[in-house]
């Protein structure tokens, strides 16, 4: 096993117990703010390390710079959006929509 091997399955084990952990947290939690708090570690961190071991894998080239885009997009699309429902949510609640 290479070096490179390793680096992936350490980087795409890390990337699958972040988005685990979330769906768990997500399950137990209760109330819109706890739950955005546990997506956040998915978005921001598993997507992006799942990313990476894709990228390495691939070597270096043009799928490997596209995946990291796309890992990039999602940890900064993954951020913005929690911001948007977090304050989306927490703006009904001040009117008592909830």
């Amino acid at each position: 096993m290479s070096a490179a091997h390793v680096c992936v399955l350490v980087l795409l084990w890390a990337g699958v117990a972040c988005v685990l952990l979330s769906a768990v947290a997500l399950l137990r939690l209760r109330g819109t703010f706890p739950r955005l708090h546990a997506l956040a570690p998915a978005s921001c961190l598993g997507v992006p390390l799942i990313a990476v071991a894709v990228a390495v894998d691939q070597g270096a080239g043009r799928a490997a710079v596209k995946t990291l885009l796309i890992g990039a997009l999602f940890a900064v699309g993954g951020t913005a959006s929690t911001i948007a429902v977090g304050k989306a949510s927490w703006q009904a609640g001040e009117r008592g929509e909830r």
